[in-house]
């Protein structure tokens, strides 16, 4: 069976507000973050000496910038669709803007089916990319209209099978995220003959064996990452179409980097590579193609503002406190994995090296210890730090109040748009 659902640009309501779509089947409360004035998300604004004075941490989030980066995306890889990882950040704003601009979205759970739906997408215009779901969760999303699902093994092949009859399946290729900041290279993903052995299965048990997904790891530097499983694809397609199946679709995943510590090529880099390996991997024979990014979308679209707590000198080393940390949104730093440059309300005079920690009790809430951060040596209580470039996988990441520390809140900075 062949699932007729063919990718395209999004259609339905115009643009013209950035108001969310309210009609959304009822099956299950809507997942709701914080969108509330920014009076009601953090309290009456402190005020210093006049001038109003936001309380902190906050994420502030800059929605052209996210619009620009998609855009970034479509130009440099124009045949193929981009599928917006919502889990990077749901933000209803957020969705609304990218999907006028033109994107689609990649979902992982039936909160973030509704929240699309909610922004005024379709529901062919999501691909259900989590490889290993809740029984429930499979038949809630296709409830929904969702008719794709990524899968890596046997049991989520026949389980798609039972419980969203005639949706299509994409097998889901292991990587060795080699060049990410992020390796998602152990959880999920199969060898190249267990993938074709899975769209066999799938043809067999009615579904539409789609074709093949795979994800480089999340911040990757290296553009040629993406030629090793270009080729593994291009292997399964051709094994299984020529025992008469028709694959249709290939998803390139995410791993399109945020402006963090440390160099990467650009957009345009990507692209060129990225076009390359199709083009000699599968010549003529080439499927239609999507990406999902998240990080190279939103990243450099938000800042974390924090302020310093303390400054405290222990064993000769200079431990500087923040009010964000790891349980309010910066989980990423966890084995320093990714690395925020910064910028503070003392730049300009000599830095020296600190461990940059967060505000909770528990021992695992230090930012950088390993590889110290350079700030000023002047940096003191009540001063302002950036985190730069952290749009994604910070609010989204917050608890929902560990040590009585409340959720880190989203503010919308910049130009509306129109």
């Amino acid at each position: 069976m062949r699932l007729q659902t063919p990718l395209r640009a999004p259609a339905g309501p115009p643009c013209r507000s950035l108001g969310v779509v309210e009609s959304v089947p009822e099956s299950a409360a809507p997942f709701a973050p914080s969108v509330a004035p920014v009076e009601e998300q953090l309290g009456a604004p402190v005020v210093e000496g006049g001038p109003e004075v936001l309380p902190t941490p906050r994420l502030e989030l800059d929605l052209s910038i996210a619009v620009d980066q998609l855009a970034a995306l479509q130009s440099a890889l124009p045949r193929t669709a981009m599928h917006y990882a919502v889990k990077a950040n749901p933000h209803p704003d957020l969705l609304r803007a990218l999907y006028c601009a033109g994107a689609r979205f990649d979902v992982a759970s039936p909160a973030e089916v509704r929240e699309a739906l909610r922004a005024g997408a379709r529901a062919t215009d999501l691909v259900y990319s989590n490889p290993v779901k809740r029984r429930a969760d499979v038949a809630a999303a296709y409830e929904l209209g969702v008719r794709l699902f990524a899968v890596d093994s046997v049991p989520e092949t026949e389980k798609v099978a039972e419980v969203a009859p005639g949706a299509g399946v994409l097998a889901r290729l292991v990587t060795s995220g080699k060049g990410s900041d992020w390796p998602l290279s152990r959880k999920y993903g199969c060898a190249t003959g267990e993938a074709i052995r899975l769209l066999r299965l799938a043809q067999r048990l009615g579904l539409d064996a789609a074709g093949v997904s795979f994800h480089v790891g999340s911040q990757q530097r290296d553009p040629g990452a993406w030629r090793a499983p270009i080729r593994a694809a291009a292997e399964v397609f051709g094994a299984v179409r020529a025992e008469g199946l028709r694959p249709w679709l290939l998803d390139l995943g995410g791993g399109f980097p945020a402006l963090h510590e440390g160099h990467h090529p650009s957009f345009a880099a990507y692209g060129e590579v990225i076009e390359q390996a199709l083009e000699q991997s599968f010549g003529a024979q080439r499927p239609q193609t999507i990406a999902e990014p998240g990080r190279g979308i939103v990243g450099d679209a938000g800042v974390v503002v924090a302020s310093v707590v303390a400054v405290v000198w222990r064993a000769d080393v200079r431990w500087v406190f923040l009010d964000a940390g790891v349980f309010t949104g910066l989980v990423e730093t966890l084995d320093e994995g990714i690395r925020y440059r910064m910028a503070t309300a003392a730049d300009g005079g000599p830095t020296g090296p600190v461990v940059l920690a967060g505000p909770t009790c528990d021992s695992a809430d230090v930012l950088y210890e390993h590889t110290p951060v350079q700030l000023p040596l002047d940096l003191d209580e009540g001063d302002s730090v950036r985190l730069l470039s952290a749009g994604a996988y910070t609010s989204c990441y917050s608890t929902v109040g560990f040590n009585g520390f409340d959720p880190l809140p989203t503010v919308l900075v910049g130009a509306p748009l129109s």
